[in-house]
């Protein structure tokens, strides 16, 4: 058995089971939407926190859930990779995940109550609806992660709604260039879900999954991913172009090795094993890029 696939002790068992590289993806769509919010009104920097861990918790329960219910369904053994293995591996019961799974939901929905509280009520609903489709994901009777909407699913709420909900808390609406400039972020959440799948695509497809890698295929799969790369990176180039973002958005360049070396290696390897570095660096990609956007956002502000 490989050193990735042994069995964690101590803290690294809960660290693990947070699937901590997928946390990024709620991190800097908070931080996005903060930086366009700075060009309306004071920030918050309470609510940001608030929004932030509210984020990090949800998505910490749905790796949690993910990882409950991808056992319960058999899909996952001790060889599994790309999971916690806080059960197949490390003998956590099930029922332990689950719970501790809902009291990150419980925790992020008395933040939620805090932040509606400071700006809206109606984001009850919002916020319900999202940890809802959190659930849902691999959860329920019908799973989001296992048929082919899950990178859909997944880029709206994780990717563009938290960009839009982190602006809103802040300003008490939505500009119109808080929309534009969510859309990379919802391609390359969307991204980080779509190298899941073509890591996992055999073990899916044995596991009964129908997920977008597995109807198109491998190699359209990897097409596919290039193309939520390219347009990321071209439409923050058109957003400066139209003035609706500041020059200073072209950091975003900056990251651009990260997805090519992904796709490089996603076309040289298809053992999971040896693809993990292409997930870390699509995960990367999301992060480093959303990241860059916001501080540039943030020097244009000030000069």
């Amino acid at each position: 058995m490989s050193h990735e696939l042994q069995a964690d002790k101590g803290w690294r068992i809960w660290w693990k089971l947070t699937r901590p590289h997928t946390l990024t993806a709620s991190f800097a769509p908070v931080f996005l939407g903060t930086m366009i919010a700075l060009y309306d009104t004071n920030i918050n920097w309470l609510l940001f926190l608030a929004m932030l861990f509210a984020c990090l918790l949800i998505q910490a329960a749905t790796n949690m859930f993910n990882e409950y219910y991808d056992f319960a369904r058999g899909l996952d053994s001790e060889e599994s990779v790309g999971i916690g293995g806080a059960i197949v591996r490390n003998g956590v019961k099930p029922k332990t995940v689950m719970q501790l799974a809902l009291l990150l939901y419980g925790v992020a929905a008395l933040l939620g109550i805090y932040i509606c509280y400071e700006s809206s009520w109606m984001l009850l609903v919002v916020g319900a609806v999202s940890m809802l489709i959190g659930y849902l994901y691999t959860g329920g009777p019908y799973p989001i992660a296992y048929t082919p909407f899950g990178e859909l699913f997944s880029g709206v709420v994780m990717g563009m709604l938290i960009v839009l909900i982190s602006t809103f808390i802040q300003v008490g609406t939505i500009p119109y260039s808080a929309i534009l400039i969510s859309i990379p972020s919802a391609l390359l959440v969307a991204a980080i879900m779509l190298s899941n799948n073509i890591r996992d695509l055999v073990e899916d497809k044995e596991g009964g999954r129908k997920t977008m890698a597995i109807l198109v295929g491998r190699k359209n799969a990897i097409k596919v991913l290039a193309s939520f790369f390219i347009i990321s990176y071209l439409w923050i180039v058109g957003l400066v172009l139209m003035q609706v973002v500041t020059p200073f958005a072209l950091l975003v360049l900056l990251s651009i090795k990260k997805p090519m070396h992904a796709i490089k290696l996603f076309k040289e390897k298809e053992n999971p094993l040896e693809v993990g570095l292409a997930m870390k660096d699509t995960a990367l990609t999301n992060t480093i890029f959303v990241f860059l956007l916001g501080i540039g956002l943030l020097i244009g502000y000030f000069i």
